[in-house]
């Protein structure tokens, strides 16, 4: 499965040399920063709503547009997933109330 991560990641990439005529998530890169991040919003309140709902295969479909929008913020920020799965394992084992303690 991070394979699929990866090779979204290398999508997203691509697509920041096509037209925003042609592509989603260039035309979401042309936009700019500010409607990245309301897509995200719009994608978090639905995931929210779907767990609301208890359909497993609703919220599945939601969480994946969350994470998919998600990634487009990453990309457009020249960030890649294993960035976040780098802080997540640096997360694993540590207490999530001593995580929070540590943040500055």
């Amino acid at each position: 499965m991070m394979n699929t991560l990866t090779e979204l990641a290398n999508v997203l990439e691509a697509r920041k040399q096509q037209s925003p005529d042609q592509s989603y998530v260039a035309s979401l890169y042309d936009k700019g920063l500010d409607t990245i991040l309301k897509k995200i919003g719009e994608e978090a309140t639905e995931t929210v709503i779907a767990g609301k709902g208890g359909d497993k295969q609703q919220i599945i479909y939601e969480t994946a547009d969350l994470w998919f929008h998600c990634m487009v913020l990453l990309a457009q920020q020249d960030l890649h997933p294993n960035d976040v799965l780098k802080e997540l394992e640096r997360r694993f084992g540590l207490s999530g109330l001593d995580e929070k303690s540590q943040r500055t």
